[in-house]
């Protein structure tokens, strides 16, 4: 449902104040100004947040409280991921509902969610969101990505359900640590690139090898993305391995993921090795960040605020000035729109209606504040105002 509506003195992205109006969906310039109309009061104006790695279907949002005895590693983390699916029984329509919703309120109107594809569950829990993501349709962009958390080649059955699921309606295939869970880097590579030249879908791979292991595994995907003339369409989330590396080699693989467009998302985890932010967007490279697992059995954290997000990635780059805190800003919007491919994002005329005013007057004052009286407006309709969701929200889950 889209809504005509003037924004009077907002700040898009800290600039000067200025009307924008929203009609049929879009931002325009043409014709007279809509009868209905709000005042932003100087605020920022930002295009809608972007969350561009989360697992929607794991979330325990709305649940008891998950007691977590799980062991520091990751394939005990994955293991006992695997068991509390079962036990509890987690339903991934309705979980994913509620943790859209939640971070709806913060002004996240586009998402990239990875959901698992396993022998265990197959693709419930891809039809599950899937059947979340056309709910909510008028209300957030949400892309699916066919995700093996369990791991693919060591699992038998489990490349037939990657193809199942995307058939199903997935969006993205997704893969999982080529060396050290698949313990087959190139064949596991091979085989999910194989998939995306088939269904002429993106690549988005998590990667935490750490060191000159994640470097040999980026140099696999760097070589079949240049293969298939895959530039603009694969992503690598955390990639560790570019906060390890000795200077020369950090920036020529830096440089080399730049040259073929090959989007990294960082979390800025403060138990991992910090990428180096202004080296990797001096380079030119996508730099976008998410939230990963909020609230879920891996770990007890996070609520899905973006900017409380490019808050966190300051704080663990060490950044305090303002130009700084500013790029963070960046890294959560524009950055996260081009990493997965969004069209139509920002304020130029025909671009889609979304805004989400916070109350300040910098991007680098709703960072470091994260003001929470926010107002969200997706494709002109108003669905939160000063922090309050709309009635129509409260129905939607």
């Amino acid at each position: 449902m889209t809504a005509d509506i003037l924004i009077r003195n907002a700040r898009p992205m800290g600039g000067e104040p200025v009307d924008l109006v929203i009609r049929d969906g879009h931002f325009s310039t043409a014709g007279d100004p809509p009868a209905q109309e709000i005042d932003a009061s100087g605020h920022i104006a930002l295009p809608g947040l972007v969350e561009a790695h989360t697992h929607l279907d794991k979330t325990l949002i709305g649940t008891d409280w998950f007691e977590n005895r799980i062991g520091p590693t990751r394939n005990e983390r994955i293991l006992a991921d695997r068991k509390a699916k079962r036990e509890l029984a987690i339903d991934a329509r309705r979980q994913s509902a509620r943790q859209i919703l939640q971070t709806l309120q913060h002004g996240v109107l586009h998402i990239r969610s990875h959901v698992d594809v396993d022998t265990e569950i197959g693709i419930a829990n891809i039809e599950g969101v899937l059947e979340t993501r056309e709910a909510l349709r008028d209300l957030v962009d949400v892309q699916v990505v066919a995700f093996p958390q369990s791991g693919m080649l060591p699992r038998a059955g489990t490349l037939e359900l990657m193809d199942a699921a995307m058939r199903a309606g997935a969006d993205i295939i997704g893969g999982i640590d080529p060396a050290t869970i698949e313990r087959d880097p190139v064949r596991h590579l091979d085989a999910i690139f194989a998939l995306a030249d088939r269904y002429t879908k993106p690549v988005d791979i998590h990667l935490h090898e750490l060191g000159e292991l994640g470097a040999f595994c980026l140099e696999l995907i760097i070589e079949r993305t240049r293969a298939l003339a895959l530039q603009g369409r694969v992503m690598v989330s955390h990639a560790y391995c570019l906060g390890m590396l000795e200077p020369t080699r950090q920036r020529a693989l830096i440089e080399a993921l730049a040259a073929e467009r090959i989007a990294v998302m960082t979390v800025g985890s403060p138990a991992a090795p910090a990428l180096p932010l202004r080296l990797m967007r001096q380079s030119g490279l996508i730099v976008a960040s998410g939230s990963d697992g909020i609230q879920g059995t891996w770990e007890p954290w996070g609520n899905g605020d973006m900017l409380e997000r490019a808050k966190y990635l300051a704080q663990r780059n060490g950044m305090t000035n303002d130009a700084d805190l500013a790029e963070t800003a960046r890294i959560c919007t524009f950055g996260g729109a081009e990493s997965i491919g969004l069209a139509g994002y920002g304020f130029a005329d025909g671009d889609f209606g979304d805004l989400v005013l916070v109350p300040a007057r910098t991007l680098a004052e709703a960072v470091a504040l994260t003001p929470q009286k926010r107002t969200v407006i997706r494709r002109g309709r108003i669905v939160v105002r000063d922090g309050v969701p709309a009635a129509s929200l409260s129905a939607a889950e």
